[in-house]
């Protein structure tokens, strides 16, 4: 099998993941922020800077205001919750909502 083929079916096991955790309806950056900010955390509930997501490899070439547009919308998708004891900017995954259909919220 040549490289271009592993490279493919790779790819199309990763759509098909996304798929099945409700991730259809995210743009790329949308995915890397929440998959960048889940790595970032130690445990559930873990309360992540907006300046660790930007700083992570996933996002080192996405512009800070696409950044923060993929940021609002994970908000209002309700997979990101702002942080209740921070001040701005400092967000917790909601990583119980993965596998739920978005398209319901």
């Amino acid at each position: 099998m040549d490289k271009l083929n592993s490279i493919f079916e790779l790819r199309e096991m990763l759509r098909q993941l996304e798929r099945d955790v409700g991730f259809e309806d995210l743009t790329r950056v949308e995915r890397d922020v929440l998959l960048a900010a889940h790595s970032l955390c130690e445990k559930p509930g873990d309360v992540i800077r907006s300046e660790q997501i930007r700083g992570h490899a996933l996002l080192q070439y996405v512009a800070q205001a696409t950044l923060y547009r993929a940021i609002r919308r994970l908000l209002s998708a309700g997979l990101l919750e702002r942080a209740g004891d921070s001040k701005a900017r400092a967000y917790v995954v909601r990583s119980d909502l993965v596998g739920v259909d978005l398209s319901d919220r």
